[in-house]
């Protein structure tokens, strides 16, 4: 009895000793808080975030945080198989600020909804009365137009790399393409990215050796070798990820979208606009700057939107002046107004192109009225530098409507339609959007007038589809007869090997063929009802606009000076 009775005044005394009073701090808080330490270290160095009260995910991380901080300091006892926590006096104003944080948030986000901020969306951006005939030059020779898009521009920018195989084996061409002003001319610019982490780690020394230049007007696309090799890329890894990079050079900054350009000389710079909010804490965000950072130094500066350099392009992303005009259109009237009487609400429609105008880049887009049927009542060009806004009040078709008529006209073949793009022929507003087969490659191109869309060219060149179209608004009376056409056309003299007709969108259509020449040439019957008399051994000269391996005839005269009948 009394040998048990002392044993039990020991395991007392032990428990005594070392049992820790609760609710107090002990070795297994410390190993928590060390732990969460750590996890906070790991995860911002991984996601990065803008340290900045103005960004929702700052404040998610934030709560989060405080949230396992209050976690950390919970008492925990294990008696048996019982765990049992208890609250210390560091836990429950943890728990509080949770609270409040949480409070303040939605708060802050209700505050800065279009509910309460309506005018203050509306107001971030300004319109201006474009006049069409003057801000548009007419179009002669369509060379200011980014003909092609983006999913075009990544088969031909493959292309380009995929004979290099020292290139190929190691990168990628990013499907990240940027509409650029390249000295005068429209391009697409697209940046390598490294193929998968273990490609990057056996280069990372050596780094990105170029980057893709594609002409979506001449359907060209070539590999450009830079004098230093790009270091720093979105696709790159640790601390030379583009997005790590540049967000701890500038760890307060909220930044929207990283693009790639190239300055006046060639050097590749990748553009990083910064946003901040107009309305309330989240609410209306918009550019307030630039930073340039240099991919191949490393080096970046910062530039408020006032500031920035001309040869940048893409301050303002299309979608984000799209984005601005619909809170325009739709809020100007108020929010219960979009909510009930849509009055005077407009909203662009689903798709945007580019322009270059001026030395600048500018998106353009349909205005459609909101809950009314698929027409527009005008269009917008935004400028992507300055953000300057211009409104023209044409009404005619929507974009997908056009599309639709264009490839109703190839509709045998197949095709499928580019988002149309706007341009000035013969003082017609003018739907040009490009055809393409099922591998994505531009086949043939189309013009579709605007206000009356029934009326739509199609052409296997850019110049014949201008050349058809004139005719056609002629035929229409849309445009005086007198109306000058395409006049770079190239002449051949020579006597024809072999002509027969050909029977093309029920028009007769002659095919000529001379000695010596491997090319054909297409003469319209209707325009040329002379073409019957001609039979092979004459010895013509034709007029034509080039247009691959078939030619578009606009003048044919029998050579008697030649020799043949």
């Amino acid at each position: 009895m009394g040998k048990q009775t002392k044993k039990k005044k020991s395991t007392g005394a032990a428990k005594e000793i070392f049992a820790k009073p609760p609710g107090r701090l002990g070795k297994w808080n410390a190993i928590a808080f060390a732990v969460l330490v750590v996890g906070e270290l790991i995860y911002y160095y991984a996601a990065t975030p803008a340290i900045n009260i103005q960004s929702t995910s700052f404040w998610v991380w934030m709560v989060i945080s405080v949230a396992l901080v209050g976690f950390c300091t919970l008492d925990f006892t294990v008696e048996s198989n019982d765990t049992r926590s208890v609250a210390t006096k560091a836990t429950k104003p943890a728990a509080w600020i949770v609270v409040i944080m949480i409070a303040v948030g939605l708060i802050m986000v209700a505050a800065s909804s279009k509910l309460f901020c309506a005018s203050k969306y509306a107001s971030l951006i300004n319109i201006e009365d474009g006049d069409f005939q003057t801000d548009i030059p007419e179009s002669r020779q369509i060379n200011d137009i980014a003909l092609m898009d983006t999913s075009t521009a990544r088969i031909i920018g493959e292309r380009a790399v995929g004979s290099l195989s020292d290139v190929v084996s190691q990168y990628e061409v990013s499907g990240n393409y940027s509409t650029i002003d390249y000295n005068g001319a429209p391009m697409k610019v697209a940046a390598l990215n490294y193929a998968g982490f273990i490609k990057y780690m056996n280069n990372r020394k050596n780094g990105i050796p170029g980057y893709v230049l594609v002409d979506p007007v001449k359907n060209e696309a070539h590999y450009i070798q830079t004098e230093k090799p790009i270091v720093y890329s979105p696709s790159a890894y640790f601390n030379k990820n583009l997005y790590r990079h540049v967000q701890m050079a500038y760890p307060t900054y909220i930044f929207e979208g990283f693009y790639l350009e190239l300055s006046d000389d060639g050097n590749p710079y990748y553009i990083c606009p910064v946003l901040e909010s107009h309305a309330g804490l989240f609410g209306a965000k918009d550019v307030k700057g630039v930073v340039i950072c240099d991919p191949c130094t490393g080096d970046t500066e910062y530039h408020e939107v006032s500031d920035v350099p001309h040869w940048v392009d893409r301050v303002y992303d299309g979608d984000l002046v799209c984005q601005k005009y619909d809170w325009y259109g739709e809020l100007s009237g108020g929010y219960w107004n979009i909510v009930f009487g849509n009055k005077g609400c407009k909203r662009t429609t689903d798709d945007y192109g580019y322009k270059v105008m001026d030395g600048d880049v500018w998106v353009y887009t349909g205005i459609t009225s909101v809950g009314q049927d698929n027409s527009n009542v005008g269009f917008v060009l935004m400028n992507q530098r300055t953000m300057e806004t211009r409104y023209y009040e044409v009404s005619g078709a929507e974009e997908y409507s056009a599309m639709d008529s264009a490839k109703g006209r190839v509709q045998n073949l197949g095709y499928k339609a580019t988002f149309p793009l706007l341009i000035n022929v013969s003082g017609q507003p003018t739907y040009f959007m490009a055809l393409k087969d099922d591998a994505g490659l531009v086949k043939c191109y189309a013009m579709l007038n605007i206000e009356k869309y029934q009326n739509v060219a199609i052409g296997d060149s850019v110049l014949q589809c201008e050349s058809n179209y004139i005719q056609l608004l002629k035929d229409n009376g849309i445009v005086d007869k007198s109306t000058q056409e395409i006049t770079n056309t190239e002449s051949v003299t020579g006597v024809i090997s072999k002509i027969m007709p050909v029977v093309a969108d029920g028009n007769t259509h002659m095919y000529i063929m001379l000695d010596g020449h491997n090319d054909i040439y297409d003469v319209n019957a209707a325009d040329n009802i002379d073409i019957i008399r001609y039979e092979a051994g004459m010895n013509i000269k034709l007029e034509y606009i080039k247009a691959g391996n078939v030619n578009t005839v606009t003048s044919i005269i029998r050579n008697t000076d030649g020799m043949g009948v």
